[in-house]
């Protein structure tokens, strides 16, 4: 890949390492933060020679800039989520401290996962900001900032916080917002009950370990029984150390779910744009009726409606030829301008609807594959587990019937 050719489908992505660090912050006080190690790495050799691998590091919050750069640049496409910044939904046993290595850990996955996601995307694998943000660790952010991406979200936030109704929605996006709402609260509500069983499941596995320490005891005073009574706890043992790799197991199966469950207000973002699009189309429209019917008023010299010139001719007098001419030309004018902006918007509003909803079609494709691969892989993991305690209890009844 080179500066002129972003694609990276012969790139390598890795973020491999993660480090806590203390700096200053932009209020010139001292924090502590982690920084992560990007590696990328082209699959392709020249004249057989190995390529060397570029590496440079990243703090969470430049992946937040990266991502909201991509959101303002590609309001149409469906932009891959962050992993948390906090952790949520988790069981009991795993601190919600956002140093902590196990969540770190887990965050260094989603960002890397966050990198191969926009790789893989035909449209923003091919942005320079992105290329930059994995090859360039200096001036970076001014390099994004030299883009007035802020200023263009400074704008449509403002829009959006502005009190508007669209009178004539697209029934597509309507329905695409309350299905992201939908998916959103169904993933939040298993993601909890994943977490309620395997607290429950937790405790459980570290009953088996009672069941362990009570045979060992046991068996020091038994000389017939004794042997049998040992290698029963031990099975017991080794069954309760096993419950913290499969909880493991399950936080990675929670994160790949965690990640659809931002996917949603991905999609959300996608119909608020469409939903903005479409206000200032109506508005654009609106504004052209206004004055065409003003400069329809002015030629036949008829008022259809209340106005406040209407009410200063009359107090007033009425206009001379000369001035009625010349704000019908000046109207005529600006009535062309404004049927070429509403052509304009209309053009623009089509090709977002066009190239959202294929993004949409491919989101979708995505996470069908996703979800059913992850859940199937759950699901083989519970069999697996369950198959792993009917062996425990199989070797401890073996050992109870040798006594």
């Amino acid at each position: 890949m080179t500066e002129n050719n972003f694609s990276l489908k012969k790139i390598e992505i890795s973020v491999s390492e993660a480090e806590k660090r203390t700096g200053r912050n932009a209020m010139n006080m001292q924090e502590t933060y982690t920084a992560y190690l990007i590696e990328t790495r082209s699959v392709e050799h020249n004249d057989g020679q190995s390529v060397l691998t570029d590496s440079l590091w990243r703090r969470y919050s430049e992946f937040e800039l990266l991502r909201n750069y991509l959101l303002v640049y590609y309001p149409h496409i469906v932009v891959p989520p962050l992993p948390e910044k906090r952790a949520e939904f988790v069981w009991h046993k795993l601190s919600a401290d956002n140093m902590d290595p196990d969540f770190v850990e887990r965050r260094r996955i989603g960002l890397e996962n966050f990198l191969l996601r926009v790789a893989s995307h035909p449209i923003l694998c091919r942005d320079k900001i992105f290329y930059l943000f994995l090859t360039q660790e200096g001036n970076w952010k001014e390099t994004v900032n030299e883009t007035g991406f802020q200023l263009k979200a400074d704008s449509r936030l403002k829009a959006l916080n502005a009190t508007f109704r669209v009178k004539n929605p697209d029934k597509r996006f309507i329905e695409l917002k309350h299905y992201s709402d939908e998916l959103q609260s169904v993933i939040s509500h298993l993601l909890r009950v994943r977490a309620r069983v395997a607290d429950r499941l937790y405790g459980v596995y570290k009953v088996h370990g009672n069941y362990g320490r009570v045979f060992s005891e046991w068996s020091a005073i038994e000389k017939e029984m004794g042997d049998g009574l040992q290698s029963a706890g031990h099975h017991m043992d080794v069954y309760a150390s096993s419950i913290d790799d499969i909880l493991e197991d399950e936080e990675h199966y929670a994160d790949q779910l965690k990640e659809y469950l931002f996917y949603a207000e991905a999609l959300r973002a996608v119909c608020r744009k469409h939903e903005l699009m479409q206000y200032d189309l109506e508005m654009a429209a609106q504004d052209l009726a206004s004055k065409k019917q003003q400069c329809e008023e002015l030629a036949t010299g008829t008022v259809r409606t209340f106005s406040l010139k209407g009410m200063t001719t009359k107090l007033f007098g009425q206009e001379t030829p000369e001035q009625r001419e010349a704000r019908i030309k000046m109207l005529e004018e600006q009535i062309k301008e404004g049927e070429q902006q509403l052509k304009s918007k209309n053009l623009e509003g089509r090709e977002f609807v066009r190239n959202a909803w294929a993004d949409i079609e491919r989101f979708k494709e995505q996470k069908n594959h996703d979800l059913k691969e992850a859940l199937i892989s759950y699901a083989v993991m519970q069999i697996s587990m369950c198959k792993k305690g009917i062996q425990v209890w199989t070797n401890a009844k073996e050992c109870f019937s040798k006594m």
